[in-house]
């Protein structure tokens, strides 16, 4: 059996004694960890232990919180090799994108253990002699957290770290693809002494676990970061009883190349946009909007970025690693299939790799010219590396391109015109806006989000946005 889930401060086996495995997807037939499959039931005795021990912990000063998750980030330090090597066995990652990863986390949770002592609230001038006015922050309760398996330890610590830093009690979902560096986690704060209760894993399906979550009464507050089909039902799911809920769900990103730009260096920031992390990031630059002038050059460029990508498993040295699982990598070639049927011009990549000694999941990163902007492939999140290079003909009709998507996360522009770069600030509808940089690539202490179907755009996360999420505010009027 596998005591995987952690309940009430004990690491548990899930009530039905049921388990599952998670492969490799570089090689497909190794098995990496065998986990507790939880269920509804299980889901409720950890919300039950949350809500009994929440009371306790919103009163734990939150100095001592912060000391806790400051243990916690040197926990999660000493185990940096550990947590690499499983992250990339478990979600495909290769060892140089997995690192920085772990580190973020770590990083993570020393920014939020600082915020904890100094997030009480504030002093205000009282209009009258003898009286304090001021406000009080106060945590929500129970907060459930779903993550998902592309950032298997990034999204869970910038959920875990500012809620409990607030005062939050916790049960966390994370995705059973890839389980293990979030299980890392709770291994390295139980360590740290977080009180019985503060904390709860349970790793299930959406529908029992997320479920659970979603429609228990004790929970306070849903945190989801996932597809946007699941996230707009986990919104109405939660908020039929006014749970506070934030959902960062997907994206259809671009990068506009203008006429002024450096066409190498805008080659070496859409290819890395599109390639990096397999693709397999809600920020990934799914379309390169180019203007007629840099056009060619640019295709030719980005083409041999994409040729020069070694695939392979990240574990060997290779520079891309394979897609998750099989049915994302079939979605991929299916994509792939639609964008030709549909009439782009397929200029490289978009095949499934053969790896020898290897049974892994592995495409090579494709290129789309002659892409239409109504085109599914430049509409659709694919999630994978697949690049839509489309042609334009000035600033107006690029903006007017990569706003014409149901999706708002994040968007940049490779320009050298800094009266067209102020522009595109102003007139793109992203939550993540940048200005010759990758739209891939955040940091940790400004908020982080999307409009139109990427987001519920309620709260945003990270930075001092994450602790306005977890925490509700009192106004205290003290006439003495």
């Amino acid at each position: 059996m596998a005591a995987t889930n952690y309940v009430d401060g004990e690491w548990t086996e899930a009530e039905s004694g049921e388990t599952f495995e998670v492969t490799n997807p570089a090689n497909a037939e190794e098995v990496v960890a065998e986990y507790a499959m939880g269920s509804t039931e299980d889901a409720e005795r950890a919300i039950e232990a949350a809500a009994a021990a929440s009371e306790e912990w919103a009163a734990t000063p939150g100095p001592e919180r912060g000391a806790i998750l400051t243990q916690t980030a040197r926990l999660l330090e000493d185990r940096k090799e550990e947590l690499t090597e499983t992250l990339t066995r478990e979600e495909g990652k290769t060892p140089a994108e997995a690192e920085p990863e772990v580190q973020r986390a770590v990083d993570i949770f020393y920014y939020y253990a600082q915020k904890a002592g100094d997030h009480g609230g504030t002093v205000k001038a009282a209009s009258g002699r003898g009286k304090n006015l001021y406000t009080k922050n106060e945590p929500l309760g129970v907060a459930g957290l779903i993550t998902p398996w592309n950032y298997p330890i990034a999204i869970p610590a910038w959920k875990l770290a500012p809620a409990l830093a607030t005062g939050n009690t916790v049960v966390i979902k994370p995705a059973r693809l890839a389980p293990g560096v979030a299980k890392g986690i709770i291994e390295c704060l139980d360590e740290a002494g977080i009180p019985d209760g503060v904390v709860n894993l349970v790793i299930g399906s959406g529908s029992d676990v997320g479920g659970a979550i979603t429609d228990h009464d004790a929970v306070d507050a849903v945190s989801f970061t996932g597809s946007s089909a699941v996230g707009h039902h986990v919104y109405d799911a939660a908020t039929d009883d006014q749970k506070r809920v934030q959902c960062e769900m997907g994206g259809k990103n671009p990068t506009i190349v203008s006429d002024t730009a450096d066409v190498e260096e805008a080659v070496d920031i859409v290819a890395s946009g599109a390639f990096g992390v397999t693709g397999q990031a809600c920020t990934a630059t799914s379309r390169a909007i180019v203007y007629d002038d840099v056009y060619d050059e640019f295709v030719d460029g980005v083409v041999a970025a994409a040729e020069d990508i070694d695939v392979g498993p990240g574990l060997d040295g290779h520079d891309m690693g394979p897609q998750v699982s099989e049915s994302e990598l079939e979605s991929t070639l299916e994509y792939v299939g639609v964008g030709q049927d549909e009439g782009a011009t397929l200029e490289t990549g978009g095949e499934e790799v053969d790896v020898d000694g290897a049974d892994g999941y592995f495409v090579s990163p494709a290129v789309f010219s002659d892409v239409d902007e109504n085109m599914r492939i430049a509409q659709d999140e694919i999630f994978g590396p697949v690049l839509s290079v489309i042609r334009v003909e000035n600033y107006e009709e690029a903006v007017e391109v990569a706003n014409g998507v149901d999706y708002g996360l994040a968007a940049s522009i490779v320009t050298d015109d800094h009266t067209e770069a102020n522009r595109f600030v102003e007139d793109i509808e992203a939550g993540v806006v940048k200005i010759n940089e990758k739209t891939t690539g955040l940091e940790l202490h400004v908020p982080f989000g999307g409009m139109k179907d990427s987001s519920s755009n309620t709260y945003r996360e990270q930075g001092e946005a994450a602790l306005e999420f977890f925490t509700t505010t009192k106004t205290v009027y003290d006439n003495y």
